[in-house]
C-alpha cells in the first residue's frame, strides 16, 4: 500500500531511518553562520537534512529574522512578534555564500505580515548583494505569499532570481488545519503572477505529504500548479518537529513518491523531486538542471 497509517505512523518506518551526519564541513558551516549571525531554515525549522547539508558545505539561509508572523501548524520556526529588519543581513548572506563557495544559493524567509511590503525589498536587497559579490552564483528564493501584495511579488520577480519558489505546502482541503493564515488560491496567484512578470524565470512549488491528503488530491494540486505555470515541483514526507505540531497522519511509502514523480513528468513539470526526505531546497541545483 502507498500510505502507512495507524500505530505505525507514530514511529519511523525503515525508509526514514538514517544516521545523522556531523562530519565533513559541518563544524565550519555552523561556525561561519554563528560568526555572521545568520539564521538557516535548516536549524530553525529542524530540517532532517541539516546534518547532511552542513556536512557537505551547504545551507539554506533564512532572512527577515527568525520569528514568523504566522503560526502554520507544521512549521518549527518560531511565531510571534518579529524584530525590525536587519539592514546588514543581505551583505552578510552574500559574505557567507562567497565563503562557502556555493554555486547555487537558496534564500528563504519568514512571513512578515507586519511590514507594508511583506519584506519584499529585503529579499531584493539580498539577491542584489549576492549577485554583486558572487555574480556567477545562481540565486533561488523561497518566499512567502506577501499577503497577496502584487507589488511585492513584482518587485522580487523584477530582481530576476534564478528560481522563484513559493510552496503551497498541502492540498486545499487541509489549509484550515495546516495553514490557517494562508490561502491556497492566493498562493497559486503569487506563482502565476511571478511567472508572468518575469518570462523565462522558473517558478517552483512543493507539498508535504502525510498530513491526511489523498493521492487524487495531490494529483489535483499538481495540476493546479501546472496551470499556474509552475515548472519545478518538490514532494516530501511531513515529519512532526515536536509534540506541539500536527501529528503525522501517514508515512508515504517510497513507491508512492516514485509514482507521483511519474505523474508530475506526465503533467509537464520540467523537474520533479519526489522522495521522503525531499525538501524545497534539498539538492536544489540538481532540480534546476
Amino acid at each position: 500500500m502507498a500510505y502507512d497509517h495507524g500505530t505505525n505512523a507514530r514511529r519511523l518506518p525503515a525508509w526514514l531511518r538514517r544516521p545523522i551526519a556531523h562530519g565533513g564541513e559541518y563544524a565550519a558551516v555552523e561556525g561561519l553562520l554563528d560568526r555572521l549571525e545568520l539564521s538557516t531554515v535548516c536549524r530553525e525549522a529542524r530540517c532532517p537534512n541539516r546534518g547532511e547539508c552542513y556536512a557537505s558545505g551547504t545551507a539554506t539561509f533564512l532572512i527577515a529574522g527568525d520569528v514568523c508572523t504566522r503560526g502554520c501548524r507544521f512549521c518549527a520556526v518560531e511565531s510571534g512578534r518579529p524584530v525590525p529588519l536587519d539592514p546588514g543581513e543581505p551583505d552578510r548572506v552574500a559574505e557567507a555564500v562567497e565563503a562557502m563557495g556555493l554555486r547555487h544559493a537558496v534564500v528563504t524567509m519568514v512571513t512578515r505580515d507586519d511590514l507594508d511590503d511583506g519584506a519584499a525589498a529585503h529579499v531584493v536587497a539580498t539577491i542584489e548583494a549576492v549577485r554583486a559579490r558572487t555574480p556567477d552564483v545562481a540565486v533561488e528564493v523561497l518566499v512567502s505569499d506577501f499577503g497577496g501584495r502584487g507589488a511585492s511579488v513584482d518587485a522580487v520577480a523584477d530582481a530576476r532570481p534564478d528560481v522563484f519558489n513559493h510552496n503551497v505546502e498541502t492540498v486545499p482541503r487541509l489549509y484550515k488545519t495546516v495553514r490557517p493564515g494562508a490561502d491556497y488560491r492566493r498562493s497559486l496567484a503569487v506563482l502565476a503572477r511571478a511567472g508572468e512578470r518575469a518570462p523565462g524565470m522558473p517558478t517552483k512549488s512543493g507539498l508535504m505529504l502525510g498530513l491526511g491528503e489523498t493521492h487524487d488530491e495531490v494529483v489535483e494540486a499538481m495540476r493546479d500548479l501546472r496551470e499556474a505555470g509552475v515548472e519545478l515541483l518538490t514532494l516530501g514526507q511531513y515529519l512532526r518537529p515536536s509534540a506541539a505540531h500536527l501529528p503525522v497522519a501517514a508515512f508515504v511509502e517510497p513507491d508512492e513518491f516514485a509514482e507521483l514523480a511519474r505523474v508530475g513528468r506526465r503533467l509537464g513539470f520540467s523537474g520533479v523531486a519526489s522522495a521522503p526526505f525531499v525538501r524545497s531546497s534539498y539538492h536544489a541545483a540538481e532540480l534546476l538542471g
